[in-house]
This record gives C-alpha cells, sequence and structure tokens, in this order.
C-alpha cells in the first residue's frame, strides 16, 4: 500500500500540489534561474584543501565530530514499539558493499562539515521497497537544479567532464539532501569550514612562518656587515655571489644549525633576535586554532590547545562536546535519512541516536534516571515517555 502523504505528488492531482507551494517559491525560482545548475558559492575543494588536508587544527576537529557521530548508537521505532530488528537498520548495518555503517556516517558527516551539504544515494531495490544500497554521493560535485516552485527538481553530479541528473520530481526521491543553515543561500548549507576560513588562513600563514623560521636557524640569524680596508662597504658582485652561496650551503638551514662560521678579513658578525612583540605571532597561532575550534563546537581542551579554561576539567569538556555538538548533529541527519527512507519504505520510522549508550554521558544518564524514577507523582507510562521509550505492549 502506497501512502501519499510521503510524496510530494504521490496519489494526489497536481493542482493540490501546486496549492501547497510555498508563495515565494516562485520568486526563488526566478532568482536563481528555473530549470538551470545554482553553484555553490564557495570552492569546496579549496576549502577541504587548506582548512582539512593541511591545516592540522581543522583536520582534528572534523575527525573528532565524524568519528564521534559516526559511532553513535541508534535506535529505530515507529508510534508503537522500538525495533531491535528491521529491514532498515539492516540496510544501515551496511549500506554498500565497500563501506560499512561507521564508514558510511563518518563520510556522510565529514562531507557535512566541510561543505555544508550532504548527500545519499538510493541504490537498486532492497526489501520492502528500501533501496538496495546507499552511496554518499561528493558535494564538490553535486549542483542542484531548481525547479518552479523554488524546490530541487534535480540534482547534477559531474565527474571529469561528464554528468548524471538526478530526478526529483517523483516519489520516492532518489537522492536526499542534508544541509546546513545558511541564512543568504536557498539551496546549499553553511559549514563551519566556511565560518573558519579567515583562521586558517592565520593559522596556516602562521605555520608557514614557523617552518621558514626553522629553515634559517629558527631565528634571524644576524647580518655580516663588511668593513674594508679603505673603509668601503660594498663588496664586489663575484664576492657577494660567493658569500651568499657559502651561506646557503654551510650555514643555512636546520642540519646547518650550529655549525661554527668562519669569517675571512673585513667581515664582522652581528647576531639579531626577536622582540617579545615579534614573538607575538605564536599566541596568534594559538588564537586561529582556538577560533577554527569554536568554529566546529570542539571544546580546545580537547584539541590539546593550550591556555583554553572553559571547563575545569577533560570529562566535563568531552560531555559538553557530545552534549552541543555530536548529538544534535546526529539527529538532524538521522531524521532527515528516516524521513527518506519512510518514503521508500511507505510507513513512517523515526531514527534517533541513544546517548544512554554514550560513556561520556553516563553521568548525565544516572541522574536522569533517577530523578525519574524517584518522581512518585508519574505513572509508569509517563516515565516511559519522559526517556523516550515506546509504551509498552498491553500484554507486557
Amino acid at each position: 500500500m502506497a501512502f501519499s502523504w510521503f510524496g510530494r505528488g504521490a496519489g494526489a492531482p497536481a493542482a493540490e500540489v501546486e496549492k501547497k507551494a510555498s508563495a515565494t517559491g516562485k520568486l526563488v525560482a526566478l532568482a536563481a534561474g528555473s530549470g538551470r545548475v545554482v553553484w555553490s558559492p564557495r570552492d569546496t575543494v579549496s576549502m577541504a584543501q587548506t582548512g582539512f588536508v593541511g591545516n592540522p587544527v581543522g583536520f582534528r576537529a572534523v575527525r573528532l565530530i565524524a568519528e564521534a557521530a559516526a559511532a553513535m548508537p541508534l535506535l529505530c521505532q515507529d508510534r508503537e514499539r522500538r525495533y531491535e530488528v528491521h529491514p532498515v537498520l539492516d540496510l544501515l548495518r551496511r549500506p554498500n558493499l565497500g563501506q560499512g555503517r561507521a564508514e558510511f556516517f563518518e563520510a556522510l558527516y565529514g562531507q557535512i562539515l566541510l561543505s555544508g551539504n550532504g548527500y545519499l544515494e538510493a541504490v537498486g531495490d532492497g526489501a520492502k521497497g528500501l533501496p538496495g544500497e546507499l552511496h554518499v554521493l561528493r558535494s564538490d560535485r553535486m549542483a542542484v537544479v531548481p525547479g518552479q516552485d523554488g524546490w530541487p527538481a534535480a540534482y547534477e553530479y559531474a565527474v571529469g567532464g561528464r554528468k548524471y541528473r538526478f530526478d526529483m520530481t517523483g516519489s520516492p526521491d532518489p537522492i536526499c539532501h542534508i544541509k546546513s543553515f545558511h541564512p543568504l543561500d536557498d539551496h546549499y548549507g553553511l559549514s563551519p569550514m566556511q565560518a573558519a576560513a579567515v583562521a586558517v588562513d592565520v593559522h596556516n600563514s602562521a605555520s608557514s612562518w614557523s617552518k621558514a623560521l626553522l629553515d634559517n636557524a629558527a631565528r634571524p640569524s644576524g647580518a655580516i656587515v663588511y668593513k674594508g680596508a679603505d673603509g668601503q662597504g660594498a663588496l664586489a658582485p663575484d664576492q657577494y655571489d660567493r658569500l651568499v652561496t657559502e651561506m646557503e650551503l654551510h650555514h643555512q638551514g636546520a642540519r646547518n644549525a650550529g655549525r661554527p662560521m668562519l669569517l675571512e678579513g673585513g667581515l664582522d658578525w652581528k647576531p639579531m633576535g626577536f622582540s617579545p612583540s615579534d614573538m607575538e605571532f605564536h599566541e596568534t597561532k594559538l588564537a586561529a586554532a582556538r577560533e577554527i575550534a569554536q568554529a566546529f563546537g570542539v571544546p580546545p581542551m580537547l584539541m590539546g590547545i593550550p591556555g583554553e579554561a572553559t571547563y575545569s576539567n577533560y570529562a566535563e569538556a568531552n560531555r559538553a562536546f557530545y552534549r552541543l555538538t555530536v548529538l544534535p548533529l546526529v539527529s538532524r541527519v538521522t531524521s532527515a535519512v528516516a524521513w527518506w527512507l519512510s518514503e521508500h519504505l511507505g510507513s513512517e520510522i523515526v531514527l534517533r541516536a541513544d546517548p544512554d549508550q554514550v560513556p561520556a554521558l553516563a553521568e548525565e544518564r544516572d541522574q536522569q534516571w533517577k530523578r525519574i524514577g524517584e518522581a512518585a507523582f508519574l505513572t509508569e507510562a509517563e516515565k516511559r515517555a519522559a526517556l523516550g521509550l515506546p509504551p509498552l505492549a498491553a500484554e507486557e
């Protein structure tokens, strides 16, 4: 049996669908250009290169969130019961031949954190109308094609000059698009990496400066002053070139650190060092690292960034990380995935995180269970509802 309330047009005439459209949808479609690809305003590839591949703070923040969210236990239930065995759970346990549940969700969360958008593709036919496989598509290759009502009419996936078009006008949808909130874009989400772009550039520049200092003996080595016998302070061109070559070969770089210098007549060495103001680049780098961590919602203490005393201890920072960053992300993603799979299944199911199985939240769980268990004014059914548990069956 098909449930018409899952599809945009399944089981209902086109006129009814038009009545349900937003009054501003046509304006959005007009601004974007109906039927034409709308490209993301940010270069996702460059952001991933500079903020993830080339920055250790961004890399660790994304991996920390994605791995924690992918390892979060999930519950599958409907309005009546919670399922230990369900076709949706079987599908998510092995979404495709190349990925297990952890790898699949880690890739999905990583795409959302880096680009603000996550795309899932339904492939083939599986049990009870569900897809046979699920695949995470790269967000930098996907483009939205808005329809006349402003909603996506299709998605275009481009690889090496070739494009594949996913039609979104039927039901069920072949693509699930999960996006973060973006106040200035109708079709794409805003990623934490975009918000931290300036801090990433500052941190990378400070790292490049530190590397340059190491290549030059970790400090301005000093100045070689030439004073000739006749009082002239200028070297001949061949003398200058030979001196520069000698410095580069025998006295510059980490491998030559500490090597004594032999100066010929007329050359004098004037050592130089940093002033306290010149050394502030180190604090600037730490401040940029804290900004990157804050943009992703990761307590800097968990990243090993010094100078952060917001939380009294590591355990408190870890609880805040799960409660304020991981759980909201998992809740948003699993809700979208559950509704998308419900459209394929033909009946509504709910996927949500199970914080009771997270060791970092064990203390909060014990306090909540104790508080609700000792509430004498609540019935057993109300206590189960307060804990997010489905009602017991009549025979139980």
